[in-house]
């Protein structure tokens, strides 16, 4: 596994990391510890050292099997949680010192740590980027020894170019993928992007870029791919990064082509961010162990060749980029 620095935190972190979400449920499957508990040591096995979750992943069970894990363990694993979404209605008057701080404390208790690596803003309202109350916060936090670091998990590249005005921003979370390209164009060439750790979230677009889905596929009723494609639970870019499903397939199918058989399409897709040098981890999810160990294999993969990265360009230019690039 290649280590990557994220920003001006200094740290190495593992190219390919590890993201929760999956682990604490939300994707048609009750949470299971030891399902949990198996994926985190299968990563923490094949050299990947930062983790993320969130506070609202399964009610705080993604976050409790973090803090397990690791406490098993004698390597230094980065921890990166999130904030803000248990805010209900998701407002920006919702938005307090009082209730962040609040946050930051349950999760410190939740996963039995003194500090947390890397706080997170969750996806706050667009408003709330202006709140230098809210930013300031964390200074405060990092002061009293609860938090290392803070950085945001945004929405849109227009939010990310607006945190990076706050000193104490150090990294960006954000949705990229063979789907969603803006980030590259706009956010990638800006001109103080090399003081941010960029962590590429949503890498496989809910699964779509594993290549294993068809017209035919159901999902849970309580998996987001079924009940949010639209947005009706969260912002719609969170599931199929915003994507048409049918759109989506013809796009992976045309993908699969390109890249052959031989080799998982997902491989491919975490491939493709990681031949972004602004990237400092990619953090694909995962179901079981055998999945985790999938993703790792990307880190071995020989360059993508610029005919390939150009072809990858050109489907998004001729499918998506109509459909999403103005949204996110």
């Amino acid at each position: 596994m290649e280590n990557r620095i994220l920003g001006k935190t200094e740290w190495m972190v593992s190219e390919i990391s590890l993201g929760t979400w999956q682990v604490g449920g939300g994707w048609g499957k009750p949470f299971d510890q030891r399902n949990a508990n198996e994926i985190i040591h299968t990563a923490i096995d094949n050299g990947i050292n930062f983790i993320d979750t969130a506070d609202v992943y399964d009610e705080g069970q993604s976050e409790a099997a973090v803090g397990k894990a690791i406490k098993e363990r004698s390597e230094k694993i980065y921890v990166a949680t999130k904030c803000g979404r248990q805010i209900q209605p998701h407002i920006p008057e919702g938005y307090t010192t009082k209730a962040l701080r609040g946050f930051v404390e349950a999760s410190l208790k939740n996963m039995n740590l003194e500090t947390i690596d890397l706080i997170q803003l969750h996806c706050p309202p667009t408003p709330v980027y202006q709140r230098d109350d809210i930013f300031g916060l964390f200074d405060k936090l990092k002061e009293e020894g609860k938090i290392q670091a803070l950085g945001v998990s945004v929405e849109t590249v227009e939010e990310a170019i607006t945190a990076m005005k706050y000193d104490n921003v150090l990294s960006i979370q954000i949705i990229f993928n063979m789907f969603r390209l803006k980030p590259a164009e706009e956010l990638f060439t800006h001109k103080s992007i090399d003081d941010f750790g960029i962590i590429a979230r949503v890498p496989l677009a809910s699964g779509l870029l594993t290549g294993k889905y068809n017209s035919a596929t159901e999902f849970a009723p309580d998996d987001h791919r079924n009940f949010n494609r639209h947005g009706e639970a969260f912002d719609k870019g969170e599931t199929f990064s915003g994507v048409d499903y049918e759109t989506g397939l013809k796009v992976v199918g045309e993908l699969k082509a390109l890249f052959g058989e031989d080799t998982a399409l997902s491989e491919w897709a975490i491939k493709w961010i990681l031949m972004h040098p602004q990237v400092s981890t990619v953090i694909p999810g995962a179901s079981n162990v055998n999945q985790v160990e999938s993703n790792v294999k990307s880190s071995e993969h020989l360059p993508i060749s610029p005919y390939k990265m150009e072809a990858v360009k050109d489907l998004y230019e001729k499918y998506l980029k109509d459909k999403v690039h103005d949204l996110w």
